[in-house]
């Protein structure tokens, strides 16, 4: 067993590095799909129980304005968190093992340490932040009652988060799905049980998401202090090491203000959301369950080519590397394409299972056919970005996000919505925004030099 343990990630890092592209990148992609399914199960399991069982208002401090802030604060950890990813992808690829379990070391570290911050943060200023976004008054208390419980269970969802990235750097897949399904059955199971049983309402929801996210950390935690491969965790070896911080914060970071600017660009569309009332919040809500299906999907394709390329990258196969952006690239813009249709198409079934409401309904389905037509034209940023994030590159792909979604989105949302207040003109800065960026990373991908400036790095830090 023991054997088989240690030779289970070379195996599928040099299918990585050396199989058929296509089939590889399949390989690597439906076990990260599956576990965004689960995750996007995680999350739509909470909005599901309390919409039904609780109420709209419930349904709307549950994913709504509170559920926004958390992403902010988590989503620039995972965005840093990714930096230990690459590094580990590209040390891996390059066969140094004595670097990939000290970067492996450095990576937990950093979980914990952030986890600790940003629960201390979430628990002081949840309720100064859900008033800055004029949160309407019937939903604040429970809003704020759910984030303090979820940051009470952040580190293990970091140390999750953190654990399953190092897995998939080193290719494998599969056990983090493992993982995240029965996290997600334990969640599903504390729902109903906290919820429709012990009637805990909201806060019942917060409690079975912490206690499910413990789980998933143990799992992980369990799957790197047994293996016999280089990224085996050693508690007694958990520290920094500075230079290898330095390596991971310099391509993390990016991401982690590029997902932070994201979140800031959200929480101004969530307050122009809000100012609309409980039944468009409910209906925002529930539609970032079902615009969810597209997000996940996406998300896999952006994880999978960003270890791919940092493996390729490490072993020094660069044309592979442009390969296989053409060959990801022609997937997604087929599945965007499908998800399209699915999801217009089953509109009305999809709010359904959330709301019997029919002015939430209504209000829903007026923004999913504003942005859902339009998934195609998202799908450059994901692919073009992964890539050469995992290839080092991450300053610039942070820029254009930057500048063509936020600040563009920023500025449609402050200068144009006041002069047609309407939720279809808060949608469409979600179309808008994507088309810009998506011809910024074009341009870059096809003219910035950024693969031959990587090269010059990685000698260096590689």
């Amino acid at each position: 067993m023991k054997t088989l343990m240690k030779t289970e990630g070379r195996h599928i890092s040099n299918q990585i590095t050396e199989g058929v592209i296509w089939k590889q990148l399949l390989f690597f992609f439906f076990p990260i799909l599956f576990g965004t399914f689960f995750q996007q199960l995680y999350n739509t399991t909470d909005a599901v129980i309390v919409g039904k069982f609780v109420g709209k208002e419930a349904l709307a401090a549950v994913g709504g304005p509170a559920a926004t802030l958390i992403n902010l604060l988590i989503g620039f950890f995972t965005g840093l968190s990714s930096g230990a990813t690459v590094i580990i992808a590209q040390y891996y690829g390059a066969k140094k093992e004595e670097d990939v379990k000290k970067t492996v070391h450095t990576a937990v570290a950093l979980s914990i340490a952030g986890g600790a911050v940003i629960m201390v943060l979430g628990m002081l200023f949840s309720s100064a932040a859900l008033r800055a976004m004029n949160t309407p008054e019937e939903i604040l208390a429970p809003s704020v009652v759910y984030m303090r419980v979820y940051f009470l269970g952040v580190i293990p969802s970091l140390i999750y988060n953190m654990g399953s990235g190092i897995l998939r750097a080193v290719g494998d897949s599969r056990r983090p799905l493992y993982f995240l399904i029965l996290s997600c059955f334990a969640n599903i199971i504390l729902d109903v049980l906290f919820v429709t049983v012990l009637q805990m309402g909201v806060v019942g929801v917060a409690v079975a998401t912490a206690l499910s996210q413990v789980v998933s950390a143990m799992m992980v935690l369990v799957t790197l202090l047994r293996t016999e491969d280089s990224y085996r965790l050693s508690v007694r070896e958990i520290r920094f090491a500075p230079v290898l911080l330095h390596n991971i914060v310099r391509i993390g970071l990016p991401a982690g203000i590029q997902s932070t600017m994201y979140s800031v660009s959200n929480l101004i569309i969530q307050s122009s959301i809000n100012a609309f009332g409980t039944d468009t919040i409910a209906a925002w809500t529930a539609y970032g369950k079902v615009d969810g299906i597209f997000w996940m999907i996406m998300g896999a394709y952006g994880v999978s080519i960003t270890t791919f390329a940092g493996q390729n990258f490490g072993a020094g196969k660069y044309d592979r590397i442009r390969k296989s952006v053409r060959i990801c690239m022609g997937m997604a813009a087929f599945t965007s394409v499908l998800l399209s249709v699915i999801v217009l198409a089953g509109g009305r079934v999809f709010f359904g299972l959330f709301t019997d409401d029919p002015s939430v309904i209504s209000i829903g389905l007026g923004m999913m056919w504003v942005i859902s037509p339009s998934y195609i034209t998202y799908i450059c940023i994901e692919i073009l970005g992964g890539t050469t994030r995992g290839c080092g590159d991450a300053v610039p792909p942070m820029l254009m996000t930057c500048v063509g979604i936020c600040v563009l989105r920023v500025i449609w949302n402050l200068a144009v919505v006041p002069l047609r207040p309407e939720v279809s003109t808060v949608a469409f800065s979600y179309p808008l925004t994507w088309s810009v960026t998506s011809l910024f990373f074009i341009v870059y991908y096809r003219k910035g030099g950024w693969l031959k400036r990587c090269r010059g790095i990685g000698q260096n830090a590689i």
